[in-house]
Parts: C-alpha cells; sequence; structure tokens
C-alpha cells in the first residue's frame, strides 16, 4: 500500500492515451525534445571564450592617454 506498481502506471498511460491520442502524445515529446536541444544549444553558446587583450595594446593605449593628457595640461597652462 502506497507504493506505485507497474499497474498504476499502465493505468495512467491508458488514460493519458484516451485524453490525448497518439498524435497529441508523441507531438508533446517531439515538442519536449526541441526544448532540451535548444536549451543545450542554448548553453553551449555561452560556453564560448571571450577574447583576451594582447598586453602591449593596452600599454601603447596608457601611454597614448598619458601623452593626450600631457599635452592638454600644456596647452592649458600656455
Amino acid at each position: 500500500m502506497g507504493g506505485v506498481s507497474i499497474w498504476h502506471w499502465i493505468v495512467v498511460g491508458v488514460i493519458v492515451m484516451l485524453l490525448f491520442g497518439r498524435g497529441k502524445v508523441s507531438e508533446l515529446m517531439g515538442d519536449v525534445a526541441k526544448g532540451i536541444k535548444s536549451f543545450k544549444k542554448g548553453m553551449a553558446e555561452d560556453d564560448e571564450p571571450t577574447p583576451t587583450v594582447d598586453p602591449k595594446v593596452i600599454d601603447q593605449v596608457k601611454a597614448d592617454n598619458a601623452a593626450a593628457e600631457a599635452k592638454a595640461k600644456a596647452e592649458h597652462k600656455a
């Protein structure tokens, strides 16, 4: 008592088939499969590595910014 036997699952399956029909159940399972595939594809797209920036480029940008700031200060004082 209280356990679910194979006969309970068979009765539930028969009731589901009577209510929805074979076509609806297979269509529903196909939709579930498509949803799972779409979810897996979305998760795989999130795993793409972010591009890294070369440290030389960062140093060059910092140097350019420092030079521009120094030039702006020099022009402001003059």
